[in-house]
């Protein structure tokens, strides 16, 4: 395959033009070194802000004696939280005056472009202080992230470190692309205590998602005490996948988790999936089983073999009582139904069940969510069908979109975050495919599914199922580093959305993940910055005059490449439509 010619020369001219491009409202320079992506964190941003601007020359140092001035109590204790712990600073947190003073950071509601609306904010680095403005208390606590990543890596330290605290000169301004960006976490398969959710939570709260799908019921187990049917927890959480104790949260558990939540900004969704993914409740309550006999409990991942008795009116008191208990500890405006992998219901009876139980749902105050299962049956065009699908059609939803339904996109075989990353993961299960990092980040949610414009979009999320993952280490190793790339595709606009500047910026974003102690998986697609100088490759650097056959290796930009077949002048991690190259990981 010959790559000469006007076609490639064409190209190389484009990538070294890119390569030269300075930020710009939202364009960032081409792909760099991981030593040069460590000196310059304006252009390592995790999601990519809408505008960037750069003050040349200009730094901003943190003072020992620095203050934070906040008009939100809540998040000005929140940051001073962050950089304490890293600089040993006392950081006290005092009411924001009405003009920002001349040092210290300032936290503000006022001031901000309209154009960042509510979660959006602008943030300004001065040489003499530094001034967040939003319009909200929770645009505020998203420009908190971005501060932080510009930050040296250490300022993510559990422990004091040497500094110095000092920060780029720039003003970004930015807003999400979706309002709704989501991760969820499945506690049903395995049990996940109150302290490895608020983890999670606060790892979530890094990358601006803003809401969190909490699964507490499956076959395999009932992870929530509902009070008027208390066999389901004594009983039904009793185990777990493999067979190990189970567990599940007392409702001031489950409060403490929405309250957590709500601290880092973000709206807890529970869901108790029915008619099917009922075992656990079958097996605690015989009168919930058309026959009258409770199964027994099961360990294994099997699933489409449960099912509510859909003929009896307990089934309905027992659902109806369990989205009030929920609905009642729940402030956020969702209640989600689950509704997939039904296989044990007819069709029939799927949609007398869903026609007495949706309802059930606006009644307890809640707006219904479901698996896109649920878009067979005729919802109320404020429900929001979540897919799953592993294609990019469905009738059943394109049917809920005309009805004025917006559609949270989850596609398993790109945003599943217990799929394999390839074939030698460790943990995680594959029928949706393996999803390494560059196919996590290369889709557009807003153009995904045919008949469902990015206008019906409601936003983005990343489930996690636990089949497998029992340990906080494995939800990291899972999550990290694909919930970085979801959590762009929620967030930036979509003509900043480009592979080989994600990919450099994402490795840049390792320092802090170690220093936080995050087990990520460390994808070979990735350049990691180590924190420093990469290493000098053993092999001779790329040079765009040379002629290159399949199989020579080369160094280039702190990692080394091996050429697919015959090529010249196509340079390595910059010219990826052509695929002539393949990406070995850093030196």
């Amino acid at each position: 395959m010959v790559k000469t010619g006007g076609r490639s020369r064409v190209r190389l001219r484009l990538a070294r033009t890119l390569a030269a491009l300075t930020i710009a409202g939202g364009s960032f320079a081409a792909l760099q070194p991981a030593a040069a992506v460590a000196a310059e964190p304006l252009t390592s941003l995790v999601p990519v802000p809408v505008s960037v601007q750069p003050a040349a020359g200009v730094t901003h140092t943190l003072a020992a004696d620095a203050k934070i001035y906040a008009a939100s109590a809540q998040v000005g204790d929140y940051l001073a939280g962050v950089l304490r712990k890293s600089t040993g600073y006392a950081l006290p947190v005092t009411t924001a005056p009405a003009t920002p003073p001349a040092d210290g950071i300032s936290l503000l509601l006022s001031g901000a472009p309209g154009s960042v609306g509510d979660q959006g904010y602008q943030l300004t680095v001065s040489a003499q202080n530094v001034v967040l403005r939003a319009n909200t208390a929770a645009g505020l606590f998203s420009g908190v992230q971005t501060l932080r990543q510009l930050f040296p890596a250490a300022i993510e330290s559990p422990s004091v470190q040497p500094g110095p605290w000092t920060l780029p000169g720039a003003t970004i301004t930015d807003h999400p692309r979706f309002a709704y960006r989501s991760a969820m976490l499945d506690v049903a398969r395995h049990f996940h205590p109150v302290d490895a959710v608020k983890k999670y939570i606060d790892q979530l709260a890094l990358y601006k998602i803003n809401y969190f799908h909490l699964h507490l019921a499956d076959d395999q187990g009932w992870r929530i005490v509902i009070d008027s049917w208390p066999n389901l927890t004594t009983h039904g959480g009793s185990t777990q996948v493999g067979g190990g104790p189970g567990g599940f949260y007392t409702k001031a558990q489950y409060s403490e988790i929405v309250a957590y939540a709500a601290s880092r900004h973000i709206t807890v969704v529970p869901e108790i999936d029915m008619p099917g993914h009922t075992n656990a409740a079958l097996s605690s309550y015989a009168e919930l089983n058309c026959n009258g006999v409770a199964p027994p409990l099961r360990t294994d991942i099997e699933v489409g073999y449960s099912s509510l008795c859909i003929s009896k009116d307990i089934t309905y008191k027992f659902v109806s009582d369990v989205i009030r208990e929920i609905s009642a500890l729940t402030p956020g405006p969702y209640f989600h139904l689950g509704g997939d992998e039904a296989h044990a219901t007819s069709d029939a009876d799927y949609q007398t069940f869903m026609s007495k139980v949706v309802p059930l749902v606006a009644q307890h105050g809640k707006i219904v969510q479901g698996w896109h299962d649920i878009a067979k049956v005729a919802l109320p065009g404020t429900a929001v069908p979540q897919f799953w699908g592993t294609t990019t059609a469905d009738q059943g939803v394109v049917n809920a979109v005309a009805r004025g339904s917006k559609v949270l996109m989850s596609p398993a075989n790109k945003a599943y975050l217990d799929m394999k990353y390839n074939s030698s993961t460790p943990i995680g299960l594959s029928w949706a495919g393996l999803i390494e990092v560059q196919t996590a980040y290369e889709w557009n949610p807003g153009a995904y599914l045919n008949g469902v414009p990015e206008s019906a979009v409601l936003g983005v999320e990343s489930p996690m199922w636990t089949e497998t993952i029992v340990t906080s280490a494995h939800i990291e190793y899972m999550a990290f580093p694909r919930l970085a790339a979801h959590a762009e595709l929620g967030w930036s606009p979509w003509s900043t959305h480009n592979w080989n500047q994600f990919r450099t910026r994402l490795g840049a974003q390792g320092p802090r993940w170690t220093a936080m102690g995050i087990n990520f998986y460390k994808s070979s697609q990735i350049p990691w910055d180590t924190g420093g100088n990469p290493g000098v490759c053993a092999q001779p650097a790329w040079a765009a005059a040379s002629v290159y056959t399949g199989g020579n290796v080369v160094s280039h930009n702190g990692a080394k490449w091996t050429a697919k077949w015959w090529t010249q002048g196509e340079e390595p991690g910059t010219t990826g439509e052509w695929g002539v190259w393949r990406d070995d990981g850093p030196c």
